[in-house]
């Protein structure tokens, strides 16, 4: 648990930072491409690649691809085109991509987890109210693909570490995650990324350093090792804490204007989704 609680206090400055200092400034695939090489430096020299399964490190790998390789283009795009209170509060649907991940690995079909996906998209309308544009919806179809990539990720890597017990530490059969989000992240830059898009000055690449050291190298370690430590409904609450924690810094820190009311609607409407379907699976 102490693992989860660090993280959240990381990634909810980190939304704030990508928000006021690279969205809009900084090339999107670079300063992912960046945290992932900067992760990857941290991790690469203390990971073992012997007396491994490898399918524990095809397994991570693919791990890393989705959960960050997929993910973070996703979020980062997304920032181009929502506030960062939009960003924070549409990321809380990932324990709905969860409970589905989990009923399509199980075979079964949850009609209350649709229901409940469609009364949060609900919520994200009415969040804004004004007439939606393409930019909105664009952009909050790339943070449920990148949900849903996240969900897919932890659910894979708790499922992998629970599959493959071994006595070499995690720390050292985690460098894989960093590798399969390169092969996401490189090709994704080559390709469409701008090669004038990169930190113009001190404060951005300090921010990027920060990220990728902090938010990324022990962010995503320390995240997904506490996940194999806890229950699945103690891991779906943590994934929201981030949240309300973001907006705040974002309203207090950033001055964020943001219509209380509105959002209070909406994100109430999101929520009463996620309480829902927790109910619906404990009934």
């Amino acid at each position: 648990m102490p693992y989860l609680i660090i993280v959240t206090l990381l990634w909810a400055l980190s939304f704030n930072f990508i928000g006021a200092f690279l969205a809009n400034q900084v090339d999107s695939y670079f300063a992912v491409l960046t945290r992932v090489v900067l992760a990857l430096a941290v991790f690469l020299p203390m990971t073992r690649f012997r007396a491994v399964p490898r399918a524990f490190m095809w397994g991570v790998a693919l791990c890393g691809a989705l959960q960050f390789g997929v993910t973070y283009l996703g979020l980062y795009l997304s920032f181009n085109l929502l506030t960062v209170p939009e960003v924070l509060l549409f990321t809380v649907l990932t324990p709905l991509h969860i409970t589905l991940i989990n009923d399509a690995l199980e075979k079964r079909f949850n009609p209350w987890a649709l229901l409940a996906a469609a009364l949060a998209v609900f919520g994200a309308v009415v969040i804004r109210a004004e007439p939606i544009t393409e930019d909105y919806l664009t952009g909050f179809v790339l943070l449920q693909v990148a949900n849903a990539s996240f969900a897919a990720g932890m659910v894979g890597y708790k499922h992998l570490v629970r599959r493959y017990p071994s006595s070499i530490p995690l720390h050292q059969r985690f460098g894989y995650f960093f590798l399969g989000a390169l092969a996401v992240v490189l090709p994704a830059w080559l390709l469409l990324g701008d090669p004038q898009g990169v930190p113009q000055n001190t404060t951005q690449w300090g921010v990027l350093l920060w990220m990728g050291l902090l938010a990324t190298a022990l962010g995503q370690f320390w995240w997904n090792k506490g996940a194999t430590m806890v229950s699945g409904g103690t891991l779906a609450v943590m994934n929201n804490v981030s949240v309300p924690l973001g907006i705040l810094i974002n309203v207090v820190f950033w001055q964020a204007e943001l219509d209380a009311v509105r959002f209070a609607i909406g994100a109430a409407l999101i929520v009463g989704s996620l309480l829902f379907i927790r109910r619906r699976q404990h009934a």
